[in-house]
C-alpha cells in the first residue's frame, strides 16, 4: 500500500506531546483504527469512508489526504508544520547566531 502517497503528510497530535507523521493510506488507516470509538462521528466516518475508496482507486489518493485533514482539524488533533518544526523557521539570533 506504499504506493499509495500523500502529496504531502499530514502531522496530527498523538497524545499530549508526541506528533504523528501521516504520509500515505497505510498510516491513515492505522491511525483511524486506533481512534477511540467514542470520539467516531459522521467526519471521521467520511474520512475512512475516502480512504477506503482511494485504496479501491475510485477516488483519488489527494481526496483523502484532504478527508484525513479535514478530520484532524475537527478532532483539533491537526498540526501545523511551522509551529511544530520551529529550528526550520530560520529565528534570528545574536552575535555568533544565523546572520540575517
Amino acid at each position: 500500500m506504499n504506493d499509495k502517497m500523500f502529496d504531502q503528510p499530514v502531522l496530527v497530535k498523538n497524545g499530549d506531546f508526541m506528533i504523528e507523521e501521516v504520509a500515505c493510506l497505510e498510516d491513515a488507516f492505522d491511525f483511524l483504527q486506533n481512534w477511540p470509538r467514542n470520539r467516531r462521528g459522521p467526519i471521521f466516518e467520511t474520512a475512512l469512508r475516502a480512504c477506503q475508496r482511494a485504496y479501491d482507486g475510485h477516488v483519488p489518493v489527494s481526496l483523502a489526504r484532504d478527508a484525513f485533514a479535514g478530520f484532524a482539524r475537527s478532532a483539533r488533533i491537526l498540526e501545523d508544520v511551522s509551529t511544530s518544526i520551529p529550528w526550520m523557521a530560520g529565528v534570528k539570533t545574536g552575535r555568533g547566531g544565523v546572520s540575517a
